[in-house]
């Protein structure tokens, strides 16, 4: 439920700093990032005193960062097409780097397998603990944020002249989504496509403020990774799915809809 909660919170968060509802975790390759980087200081044999959360989100945030450095580039800069593609094209490239790690390290693959599919069952008990930490700062700040974050949805003009800054606030926005990203792939893995259904339906069906959509995110993002769990333990008995497959089958359509009315 941490993770679906922390998945739905950065989606809101990352579909408002970019102004892109197709802004996601998953898409934008802040998933690939973060399980890159685990996987990364895994092989090596490193261990961190703040463990796979701080891994995690330090990998997330540096490959947003490239996402963003590369779709500003051109006469064009920062449009949602751009952030989307790129998002798309990182993410495929931090996957690809993974699994060379794990072909060429058998243990690592061994010990990752069903962790890199999404997979909800034998959670770690010490990672849990230690990933909490970092979705409840992340939460906090997201909390913060949203009176900021409602003003820079006016334009940055606007939002500048009811006194934001832009910079902090972004910034402050990068930290709360790594946080929240780190936190979530280090419990479950990269489960995607929850940070982009979860702030849609509320977006459409309750409220567009972010006062009220980052707490419902948090609780919409954990039941619907609930009932994903759910699904694939029993939908195909005696076999079970990871929970990250589920989300991906349900999620995958959704984002090619939106994406075919977003770019006609």
């Amino acid at each position: 439920m941490v993770t679906g909660a922390a998945l739905g919170v950065a989606g809101v968060l990352l579909q408002s700093v970019i102004r892109n509802p197709l802004g996601e975790p998953h898409i934008l390759g802040l998933n690939a990032g973060a399980a890159l980087a685990v996987v990364i200081t895994s092989a090596l044999g490193l261990s961190l005193p703040f463990g796979r959360p701080l891994v995690a989100a330090a990998g997330a945030a540096a490959l947003f960062l490239l996402v963003l450095m590369f779709s500003s580039s051109g006469r064009t800069g920062l449009t949602p097409m751009k952030v989307t593609l790129c998002g798309v094209a990182m993410s495929a490239f931090a996957s690809s780097i993974t699994a060379a790690v794990l072909i060429l390290d058998e243990q690592t693959l061994l010990a990752m397998r069903t962790w890199l599919a999404g997979d909800l069952a034998g959670i770690n008990v010490q990672t849990l603990r230690s990933a909490l930490w970092a979705a409840a700062a992340g939460f906090v700040l997201a909390i913060g944020l949203s009176p900021s974050l409602n003003m820079l949805a006016l334009g940055d003009r606007m939002a500048q002249g009811l006194g934001v800054s832009l910079l902090k606030t972004r910034l402050l926005t990068l930290l709360a989504i790594a946080l929240l990203c780190g936190a979530a792939v280090s419990i479950a893995g990269p489960i995607g496509f929850i940070g982009l259904v979860v702030p849609q339906l509320i977006r459409r069906l309750v409220s567009v403020d972010l006062r009220v959509m980052v707490p419902l995110s948090a609780l919409c993002g954990a039941l619907v990774l609930l009932l994903a769990d759910i699904a694939a333990r029993t939908l195909f008995t005696p076999w079970e799915l990871a929970a990250g497959i589920m989300t991906a089958l349900v999620g995958a359509p959704v984002f090619i809809f939106m994406a075919s009315r977003m770019f006609k």
